[in-house]
């Protein structure tokens, strides 16, 4: 998928995805070696980000996965289309000298199967991104589904057969660490922890959407992310959402975050009415906005190493 790791840095910071050289190299290896990445970290971290930023940078789709409790190979793999199938044995039944054995091999064939994100993914002609996104909401029963996938890079359905892959995916699952990921599919994977950026970095992340904006207004996002993450918010920022909050503020004309802009700001910065009742505390938001800039300070000090 990448020549070197030259090449996987460029392309994932063009696609404004900035990553350290662990996190490129790791790239670089799982798609030398078809090895899935498993990326842990905390919510918002960029971990979804990543996938799309791989499939960028190789020029290729994603085939994303969903997870969610209760979720069934049906959605997973996919599942034969029955009102396909029946409309195809009335049309058949019309006719004189049915070979119903023959039909009943046709009805089990793929042009009958709804394929979903896992068998599209074995079928690109070149290798696309399978993201699995939030495996942790499954179950561990899910998670052994998945072992032939990424082991022989192929599925067995039941009455279709076994399907081999045109093309190896590059594989990212992600999780944040709801249930522990079975040690067979860790085994199987490169281990990538994704953390929240430091500041340095969240700013350096800002400027890339923000470029017509000061350092001291990227830093100030950096900051403020920081702060705000220290806070023990039961929902605190994700990156995307501090790169929304800078948008917003470039729209409405404001340079910095100040203590008076509290309440405009809530509705960006508070995603539950527990965390809009502690940004409402009396000085809260005053004390919160200090911090911030004694981070955006550290952040400037930083990058002028």
């Amino acid at each position: 998928m990448f020549s070197s790791v030259q090449e996987v840095s460029d392309g994932l910071r063009s696609a404004g995805y900035i990553a350290d050289p662990v996190a490129i190299t790791t790239i670089f290896l799982a798609g030398s070696l078809h090895r899935p990445i498993l990326s842990e970290g905390p919510a918002g971290s960029g971990k979804t980000q990543l996938a799309y930023a791989v499939a960028q940078a190789a020029n290729t789709s994603v085939e994303r996965l969903q997870c969610y409790e209760g979720i069934g190979e049906d959605k997973a793999i996919g599942t034969f289309d029955e009102s396909l199938q029946r409309l195809c044995v009335e049309l058949k039944a019309k006719a004189s000298g049915v070979d119903w054995e023959l039909l009943k091999n046709e009805l089990h064939g793929e042009q009958f199967f709804s394929a979903g994100p896992l068998l599209r993914a074995l079928q690109y002609e070149r290798p696309c991104v399978l993201l699995i996104d939030e495996l942790d909401k499954v179950d561990h029963a899910f998670e052994a589904m998945l072992l032939e996938l990424l082991s022989v890079w192929q599925l067995s359905i039941p009455k279709l057969g076994t399907i081999q892959a045109k093309s190896i995916p590059f594989v990212v699952l992600t999780s944040n660490e709801e249930r522990r990921i079975g040690d067979p599919l860790r085994r199987r994977s490169f281990y990538l922890r994704v953390e929240h950026p430091t500041a340095e970095r969240e700013a350096e992340i800002v400027a890339m959407r923000t470029p017509d904006a000061v350092a001291d207004f990227h830093a100030g996002m950096a900051g403020l992310a920081k702060a705000l993450r220290g806070w023990s918010l039961e929902k605190p920022p994700s990156v995307s959402e501090i790169l929304d909050l800078a948008q917003a503020l470039r729209i409405l004309g404001a340079e910095k975050v100040t203590a008076e802009m509290r309440d405009t700001l809530l509705p960006l910065l508070a995603k539950t009415e527990a965390d809009r009742r502690k940004l409402l505390l009396r000085d809260g938001f005053a004390s919160l906005v200090y911090d911030a800039q004694q981070y955006a300070a550290q952040s400037l000090e930083g990058s002028a190493v």
